[in-house]
């Protein structure tokens, strides 16, 4: 089951010639969710093949960079002749701005367009076998983070030992691994703990919008594959970086060690370092164990799961 995650926009608040505002799209066994859309994001969602099937899209904050796409995506996808609705999910207080957007120039969608507010410990949408919970970041308005975290998977199922045992391949596997005792025909019953592994952890993405670095972060998902996180500065502008509600590289890679997390992606990076990254990658490397990378607009990051190597 692919979970696929393609970085539409990666800029800071000033976009550049190599880099989009802000915008994630998520792709998990034919859902597609976006997390944040700054301006242009309609056209990034083209440009690299993303498609427009988004069921969800997730605002961190009403900030320009963050929520200026919405109009443009709105009349693309009216264009498109959409039927499906659209559920917009906003912090605590933004609806009424986010309305506006959706309806700008007295744009009329002719789908269903839903917003939903919520707030830090909040579930914004639940679905089958995972869900994207709300936590709280610290920016310099009403702001929000999300975490995808998949449900746990059932353990594996030791067809051999099962044979072993003297069940019949057949039904019967199927509802050991469901959970269900199965009787043989001797009288022997045979149950689930005895051919089922443990459950086995499923996938997280983590994305925390615009925030100085917070331990919410850090425990919103346990060891989290992918953390998107807020890289806008290097070492060199620290105090900027805290004064204008925003990490460093090596702050979010102290959060990304504290979480455990697999990989850490720094976006939002400050158009100030005129495409040089290299400050950003050596700090956050210095601090966090895992991979570090800094992904441009287009790139994609496949998400396996937790064990996939065993």
């Amino acid at each position: 089951m692919p979970l696929r995650v393609t970085f539409l926009g990666t800029s800071g608040a000033i976009p550049t010639t190599e880099r989009n505002p802000s915008a994630v799209h998520v792709a998990r066994e034919g859902e597609e969710l976006l997390f944040d859309c700054g301006e242009g994001t309609q056209r990034q969602m083209m440009r690299f093949g993303t498609g427009f099937s988004v069921s969800q899209l997730f605002v961190t904050h009403t900030h320009g960079d963050h929520v200026l796409g919405i109009p443009g995506l709105m009349q693309t996808l009216d264009f498109n002749e959409r039927e499906a609705p659209l559920t917009i999910h906003v912090p605590r207080g933004r609806r009424r701005e986010v309305r506006s957007l959706v309806h700008a120039l007295g744009n009329r969608p002719s789908f269903p367009v839903r917003i939903e507010e919520v707030a830090g410990g909040d579930v914004a949408h639940r679905a089958d076998e995972y869900a994207v919970r709300v936590f709280d970041v610290d920016h310099d308005t009403r702001a929000v983070g999300y975490a995808l975290v998949e449900d746990e998977r059932k353990g594996r199922f030791d067809r051999e030992r099962a044979e072993e045992l003297g069940v019949p391949v057949g039904p019967k596997f199927s509802r050991l691994h469901e959970g269900e005792p199965v009787e043989l025909e001797d009288g022997t019953v045979v149950r689930p703990e005895q051919v089922v592994g443990e459950p086995r952890p499923g996938r997280s993405v983590v994305y925390t919008g615009d925030t100085r670095p917070t331990v919410e972060t850090a425990e919103v998902a346990d060891e989290p594959d992918l953390l998107i996180h807020d890289g806008t500065f290097a070492d060199d502008r620290l105090e900027r970086a805290l004064e204008t509600g925003h990490a460093t590289a090596r702050g979010a890679a102290r959060i990304a060690q504290a979480a455990e997390a697999r990989r850490l992606a720094l976006v939002g990076t400050s158009s100030r370092y005129a495409g040089d990254v290299s400050a950003h990658l050596a700090e956050a490397r210095d601090t966090f164990d895992g991979e570090v990378l800094i992904p441009d607009d287009g790139d994609t990051l496949e998400v396996p799961y937790p064990n996939a190597g065993e």
